[in-house]
């Protein structure tokens, strides 16, 4: 597409940045429009958007990315000494002892090794869509495989786990947390529970437009209903998950599941890495480095038993240098469903946010356009340092 239909602002040496995202822009009546914000030392270079129905403005829903201000919150408490990673998950939540979970540590939790990845009979709309009732759920739920014997994605529930540890240990929700202490003090276009005078802003979600070849494939491999994948991701609920409908769900983003909920842009998103990589507005970095370092320590890797991929956790975030390479091993974030991918590299001081309306094809871990966007933000980086 001609670079007229890209929008927005990139700073003085971030050129090839823009022109990287106007070829990726180029699908913009098949993919539905995106936008990329980089923050590089606390400025934002990189602000762009492109396709029909969104600009610099719009909110979109970006899935698992809560994942990572979930994550943050919880650093944030254990950088204070208001939970302890090592300490029993049912100290703080008793009835999670249930079926064999008693011995499940926050760290583990957090690290995806649990193994209470769902539950049994899959979770109604009703309840993904409340953190409160999915952790009522999964007290007595029996993990999925043997507590710290393996890792996997825990898509759907990890969110409302790891906020009832929050709540039981401090008396207040992440969600609360998040916008008392990040959101609003640093003015984050990115929220956890979207006020009902932000909704004008918000697109809905649309559904993958596979090509023949990707429907094929599809077809070709289809999700077993008894699989650990089904069961993650609720597919094997009746009726099973329908993913685009949850972001496009009032009741979600009103109460903003944490595992996926959370509505912004890509500019505040990476506003709110841009917290984590350096100093902002004049502030110290939100987490410390010993703390920074524990959860970007690789906790869980090798093949997930959920994706049946080869994949790497920290605590609570992804440590992103597994994945793209350019990235320093200090690299932390998280990915959402439609190809969404966000993060902070403390030891470059950026801090990235791509967003997509349309679901990518296997976009969950990252839409592959991301391999060729971070590549080019880190170089037009490393030459304007």
């Amino acid at each position: 597409m001609s670079d007229v239909r890209v929008h927005g602002t990139v700073e003085l040496g971030f050129e090839s940045v823009r022109e990287v995202f106007a070829e990726i822009a180029a699908n913009e009546a098949r993919d539905g429009g995106a936008q990329l914000a980089v923050h590089h030392r606390g400025r934002l270079v990189v602000d762009l958007w492109g396709g029909d129905g969104v600009d610099g403005d719009s909110l979109l829903g970006l899935y698992s990315s809560s994942k990572g201000a979930m994550a943050l919150i919880a650093a944030l408490l254990v950088q204070e000494g208001a939970l302890d990673l090592d300490r029993e998950v049912s100290s703080w939540w008793p009835e999670f002892a249930a079926e064999g979970k008693g011995e499940i540590t926050l760290r583990q939790l957090l690290a995806h090794r649990s193994g209470v990845i769902g539950a049994d009979g899959g979770l109604s709309a009703e309840e993904l869509a409340d953190d409160r009732l999915i952790a009522a759920r999964l007290a007595g739920q029996r993990p999925f495989w043997e507590p710290d014997t393996g890792h996997g994605y825990h898509a759907t529930v990890i969110g409302a786990l790891v906020g009832e540890v929050v709540l039981r240990a401090t008396g207040r929700t992440v969600q609360d947390l998040y916008e008392e202490r990040v959101r609003a003090p640093y003015g984050i276009d990115y929220h956890l529970g979207l006020p009902e005078e932000l909704e004008p802003r918000f697109r809905t979600a649309l559904p993958m437009l596979p090509t023949p070849a990707e429907q094929a494939l599809l077809a070709e491999n289809p999700i077993a209903p008894d699989s650990l994948m089904a069961i993650a991701f609720n597919f094997h609920a009746d009726p099973p998950f329908d993913i685009v409908g949850y972001a496009n769900s009032r009741a979600v983003r009103e109460r903003a599941p944490l595992s996926g909920g959370g509505i912004g842009s890509a500019r505040g998103l990476s506003r709110m890495y841009a917290a984590i990589a350096g100093e902002l507005d004049g502030r110290p970095p939100l987490l410390a480095p010993d703390t920074l370092a524990e959860v970007a320590r690789i906790h869980s890797a090798g093949k997930d038993l959920v994706t049946g991929e080869e994949n790497a956790f920290g605590l609570g975030f992804v440590p992103l240098a597994t994945r793209y390479p350019s990235l320093s091993p200090a690299a932390v974030g998280h990915s959402g469903a439609p190809g969404s991918q966000a993060f902070a590299d403390p030891a470059t001081g950026l801090a990235y946010s791509y967003a997509r309306r349309r679901f990518a094809f296997a976009g969950g871990p990252g839409a592959a356009e991301n391999a060729r966007l971070i590549p080019a933000v880190v170089e037009a980086a490393a030459k304007a340092a």
